[in-house]
């Protein structure tokens, strides 16, 4: 079974490692969209694969740190591309919800970055 949560914010970043003359040099905002994906059996007894306030509770706080900020002043997040920022958020829920199978990241309603984990 896969379930999914959806989360937004807003944010500003640079790409610091682009041309001066891509347009994404230039300090710009985005209305993001995370979409965590989770893969795993329907526990007979709740009928979750993961309670979805537990999924809130662990990304939650990043939401906090990413919301309203520049992400490129984000530790780990100096270079936010939309393929970095699904990485980072991976790894930093990764631990706390083993289920995740991706980390889908919009920068805008067209375009978007899914990371599925590390390769083997």
């Amino acid at each position: 079974m896969k379930i999914s949560q959806a989360f937004t914010f807003e944010a500003a970043h640079r790409l610091p490692n682009v041309p001066q003359t891509h347009r994404c040099h230039r300090m710009h905002g985005h209305s993001y969209r995370i979409e965590i994906v989770l893969d795993g059996p329907v526990d007979p007894h709740t009928g979750f694969v993961v309670d979805f306030f537990d999924i809130e509770d662990v990304f939650g706080p990043l939401l906090k740190e990413l919301d309203h900020y520049c992400l490129n002043e984000i530790s780990g997040l100096e270079n936010p591309t939309a393929e970095n920022i699904a990485i980072w958020i991976w790894e930093r829920t990764k631990p706390r919800l083993a289920q995740i199978s991706s980390v889908r990241v919009y920068e805008t309603a067209d375009c978007w970055a899914q990371y599925d984990g590390p390769e083997r």
